[in-house]
């Protein structure tokens, strides 16, 4: 019988639990080295097979923009394989945009392991992967289904091991957008420094912090909240939101707060030691 839906499949967020900016090439994409950490906070997604060719995108919660990168997927995917199928996308939308989480690329790669299935198209993860690095730099990740290092622009991914361990992750009411980040002046300044000092993958640092409390002082204020609690801070990704670690084992190392100011979000989530839908692409051909 064919399968004519899918309910409820997620899209996890992630951590980068370090990220250094190395370079930027001539086409501008900088030069990454980040270690990216799947979460248990995410989205939930609902696909419904159409006959009709039509795709449709329907909102649960807050309103996602009219062209999100679901869409996009499912656009891409649908070109790309020649169907004649649509599909009705209904989304849940837990995780917050500008975050630097990685909601909007997880939705997307979750679209595309997804319709990749209800389509019946059987494709293998390494025709899907192009597909996804189209569409953003770490849609990729998400498609690949493990813990990783990224390097390149994000797209060269190394699978690492990584003991589930509990995040404190906090997001400012601000949302920060990827590229006003990296145009600011401290990106720049990191690199030259990465250049003159030479690069350790050790350091536990988002090199794009400076930037982003340029930009908002909420981060700051985020990190400062944080450290005093657990002892550690800082940025994920190019967004506005900030973790700390707090601890493996049973329970966290300490309570998250829960006077926070109006308009944050706050929550504990534990790391995940692989991303829910690893294996769902068609076996390589």
């Amino acid at each position: 019988m064919a399968v004519t839906a899918f309910y409820d499949v997620p899209a996890p967020a992630k951590l980068n639990l370090h990220l250094h900016v190395l370079g930027r090439r001539a086409d501008g994409y900088h030069l990454l080295d980040s270690l990216m950490v799947l979460i248990d906070w995410a989205d939930t997604l609902h696909f419904e097979l159409r006959t009709d060719g039509t795709l449709a995108r329907h909102d649960t919660g807050a309103a996602l923009p009219s062209d999100d990168l679901c869409l996009r997927a499912a656009r891409a995917l649908q070109r790309a394989s020649g169907t004649t199928l649509g599909a009705d996308i209904t989304v849940d939308k837990r995780v917050p945009w500008g975050a630097g989480l990685g909601g909007g690329s997880s939705d997307a790669a979750s679209t595309l392991l997804a319709l990749n299935r209800l389509w019946a198209l059987g494709w293998p993860l390494a025709r899907l992967l192009p597909i996804g690095l189209a569409l953003g730099a770490d849609v990729p990740f998400f498609l690949a289904g493990s813990n990783a290092r990224a390097t390149g622009i994000g797209e060269q991914l190394t699978p690492v091991a990584h003991a589930k361990r509990w995040y404190a992750v906090v997001k400012p009411a601000t949302n920060l957008e990827t590229r006003a980040v990296f145009t600011r002046p401290e990106v720049a300044a990191a690199i030259e420094a990465a250049r003159i000092a030479g690069f350790s993958k050790s350091v536990e640092r988002n090199d794009l912090q400076a930037a982003a409390e340029g930009l908002c002082a909420e981060v700051s204020l985020a990190a400062t909240l944080l450290f005093d609690v657990f002892g550690n801070s800082r940025m994920t990704g190019s967004g506005s939101a900030v973790f700390a670690d707090a601890g493996e084992g049973s329970s966290p190392s300490a309570v998250l707060p829960g006077d926070w100011p109006s308009g944050w979000t706050a929550r504990l989530c534990r790391s995940l030691e692989r991303h829910p839908l690893a294996g769902w692409a068609g076996s390589e051909e």
